[in-house]
């Protein structure tokens, strides 16, 4: 029996679902829904699926849409995602699940009312660097993790449409990027609970539209807006002393970069851009390179390994994993960074 899905939102990000999707035996798209209903039909005829609406309400009413994709710009997901669960559906919202902490709490109190699974779309978990990374480290081959330093940087790379709009988007690449490997690094360290944030962020820059001879990936709209920062930085303080250090920029004068990295007291590991293990046995110092398909993160295979995870959430197979409590735990780190920008002060996280 298959799952039946439909994507509500039909920009970049929800073609590699309706890609994910369509390539596993165990799904079936019904439905696609998008406020522009032309760009909904031509995703419908590109993935051949007949119903096409502009109203995503038409989805969550009918009773033979089994589970959604939530792939809205950000300030939607939470609205959306909450009226999915209450009508009965299981969700797959795109990151970050919200863009404050109280339509975060709402969205927990959901899942607990209607007994529906949420999972929130953080895909790098599941790529094969992160996969091979969590299970070493749950074989405590690195002991206690208590350092890790998150890198995401574009040069020249702010999409334009609703991700320079901080009405839709919420923030820049800090929310957008940054979300990404806060996430990877706060997961492989256990997911412990974040005390305190300090942050900054600049936005000098712009959305450097000046650039020439550079091929850049933009949003669908051809609308420019640029309300958000440039550039992002943080330092999160977790109980029992862990730190995570993020960079992350739309626009900065410097090399574009991503580098995801964990330390431990007996091993450490660079996740991106290549998984490099690193420790020592024997009074020797050993970087260890795994042999596997990709070293980096495989954009392909890791949406496949996402989708049918929620394949399998949503057959009740296991349970939601990327949870709607891991997703407000992320949204009071998001504020506190964003909050401690703001005053120049480290910002408490409180329950």
């Amino acid at each position: 029996m298959t799952t039946r899905i439909a994507v509500i939102g039909l920009g970049s990000i929800a073609v590699e679902h309706l890609k994910a999707y369509q390539a596993n035996d165990r799904a079936e798209l019904v439905a696609v829904c998008d406020v522009d209903l032309e760009r909904a039909k031509a995703r419908g005829e590109q993935f051949g699926v007949a119903r096409v609406t502009g109203d995503f309400q038409e989805i969550l009413a009918d009773p033979d849409v089994d589970a959604v994709s939530v792939c809205v710009p950000n300030t939607l997901h939470a609205p959306i995602a909450e009226a999915a669960l209450r009508a009965g559906k299981n969700v797959l919202v795109e990151k970050p699940m919200t863009v404050n902490v109280p339509e975060a709490e709402a969205l927990v109190k959901a899942v607990e009312e209607t007994g529906q699974a949420l999972q929130v779309g953080y895909v790098r978990r599941y790529a094969p660097n992160a996969l091979v990374t969590k299970r070493f480290l749950d074989a405590g081959e690195f002991g206690d993790i208590y350092a890790a330093r998150a890198t995401l940087l574009r040069t020249a790379g702010n999409p334009g449409g609703w991700f320079g709009d901080v009405e839709l988007s919420g923030g820049g690449p800090l929310i957008d990027l940054g979300v990404h490997i806060i996430d990877l690094c706060w997961y492989l360290m256990g997911m412990p609970k974040a005390v305190s944030a300090s942050g900054a962020t600049f936005a000098p820059l712009g959305a450097r539209d000046n650039i020439q001879n550079l091929t850049r990936y933009k949003a669908a709209s051809a609308a420019r807006p640029n309300t958000v920062e440039d550039y992002a930085t943080a330092q999160i303080r977790f109980e029992g002393g862990a730190v995570l250090d993020v960079d992350t920029s739309f626009s900065l004068h410097a090399r574009n970069e991503i580098s995801v990295r964990i330390h431990g007291d007996k091993g450490g590991a660079e996740i991106e851009p290549q998984l490099l293990m690193i420790t020592e046995r024997h009074d020797t110092l050993l970087h260890v390179q795994p042999q596997i398909d990709s070293l980096g993160f495989d954009f392909k295979v890791g949406f496949a390994n996402q989708i049918d995870h929620f394949l399998s959430i949503c057959r009740g197979e296991i349970p939601a994993d990327a949870t709607a409590a891991q997703g407000l735990e992320m949204a009071r780190m998001l504020t506190a960074i964003y909050e401690s920008a703001k005053t120049g002060a480290e910002v408490k996280i409180t329950r």
